[in-house]
């Protein structure tokens, strides 16, 4: 076996061999360093295959948890209409209402008036029943060339009104939860305020009706719209017949038919039910 000295004399304090290849055993001063690199490597292999494996169950889970669909409460579908029936005794409506009209017998110019309409039904059978009305029509018309005005000038568009009452029979037509088409024939009469600003003139200054009462007629319906199985969205068009007269010259009569509309809403008093027996009312069915 071949040594090599690195140093000689009793001043060395360390010797070191180096083994040839293949000539013996290595010294674990060499090895020493090797073993520890490879025990480290070792130790992070190790780690990182459990991290790995530790990542890859939670994708797993993560992946399991989202690709189950979400658990929703039941929805629950609720009508509205569900509970509207025609079988009520009771229903009344108010609406605000227009009439079209002329305050007298040759005037040009017509009047647009506004107010409220009420009506109230009692059923006595399934399509029959009986109607009230009372309507409030109110505003301002034209009038003829005068100078009776307290200035000498003209009176301009002086107020009028008119006040409604009537009652007749009224039907029920196609119908179902969502609506319903309702016919009417009214008869009564009307009071027309024509002088209240004339200033004490005459009517017959300005070309007016003078005050009267006089008959009418309301020849129309409903449309209903229900909202629920107590509110009803109205709309009633009629057509109003009226026959007022004049007291001057020439003394005439004037049959007038006018356009009416109202929109309001109707309640239906549902605890009060129609008779629906038809030996009670063989006539309504």
């Amino acid at each position: 076996m071949r040594t090599i000295d690195r140093g000689q004399g009793t001043g060395n304090k360390c010797q070191s061999r180096v083994v040839g290849a293949g000539d013996g055993l290595v010294s674990w001063l060499v090895m020493r360093l090797p073993v520890r690199i490879c025990s480290r490597w070792f130790a992070a292999a190790v780690v990182v295959c459990a991290a790995a494996g530790v990542q890859a169950q939670t994708s797993s889970s993560s992946t399991q948890t989202n690709t189950t669909e979400p658990v929703n409460a039941p929805y629950i579908s609720v009508d509205p209409l569900a509970n509207v029936r025609y079988d009520n005794r009771w229903d009344m409506s108010l609406g605000a209402a227009y009439d079209h009209m002329k305050a007298g017998p040759n005037l040009l110019q017509g009047a647009n008036l506004g107010g409220l309409d009420f009506e109230a039904s009692m059923w006595m059978t399934r399509h029959w029943a009986v109607e009230a009305t009372d309507r409030t029509y109110v505003g301002t018309s034209g009038a003829a060339p005068n100078d009776a005005n307290a200035n000498g000038g003209p009176i301009k568009g002086p107020f009028i009104a008119e006040y409604f009452f009537g009652a007749g029979p009224e039907w029920l037509g196609p119908h179902n939860k969502h609506g319903a088409l309702i016919a009417h024939v009214m008869a009564g009469g009307v009071y027309g305020n024509f002088q209240h600003s004339l200033l004490g003139k005459p009517a017959s200054v300005v070309g007016f009706y003078p005050d009267q009462f006089a008959p009418a007629f309301i020849i129309g319906g409903h449309f209903d719209l229900n909202r629920s199985d107590h509110w009803v969205f109205r709309v009633t068009p009629d057509a109003v017949l009226t026959r007022y007269h004049i007291n001057y010259s020439p003394f005439t009569t004037a049959n007038d038919v006018n356009f009416a509309i109202s929109v309001g809403m109707e309640y239906k008093f549902t605890k009060s039910k129609r008779s629906l027996r038809k030996e009670n009312w063989v006539s309504g069915w």
